[in-house]
């Protein structure tokens, strides 16, 4: 049976909402497919580096999970995320901005 999912539209307001709760500064850079598009989360420290998420499913459970797409200086991680965009025009893309590196992905609700 397969689980019932969200709408990415949703999901994404929702962990906008979240951040702001959490006074993590986060811009929405990329709006995806309102229904199924994928979600891509840059998390920059605001020292040049950062690092980008992309939700995946892990093969051996089937869980979602949130891997690692690029990370280091600022303008790579820009470049990985462009490269995507061109390849998925249905990609949301989220600009979290935190020096301690918060982007809350690893939290309930948000796997």
């Amino acid at each position: 049976m397969t689980e019932p999912r969200l709408r990415a539209g949703v999901w994404v307001a929702a962990y906008l909402a979240r951040l702001r709760a959490e006074a993590i500064p986060a811009f929405l850079v990329g709006r995806g497919d309102e229904t199924a598009g994928a979600v891509l989360v840059k998390c920059a420290t605001l020292d040049g580096k950062a690092k980008a998420f992309q939700r995946s499913f892990d093969p051996m459970t089937g869980a979602r999970t949130w891997m690692t797409l690029a990370e280091g200086d600022e303008a790579e991680v820009d470049s990985a995320v462009t490269r995507q965009r061109r390849y998925d025009p249905d990609l949301w893309v989220i600009e979290v901005e935190d020096r301690s590196g918060r982007h809350l992905l690893g939290e309930d609700g948000l796997e």
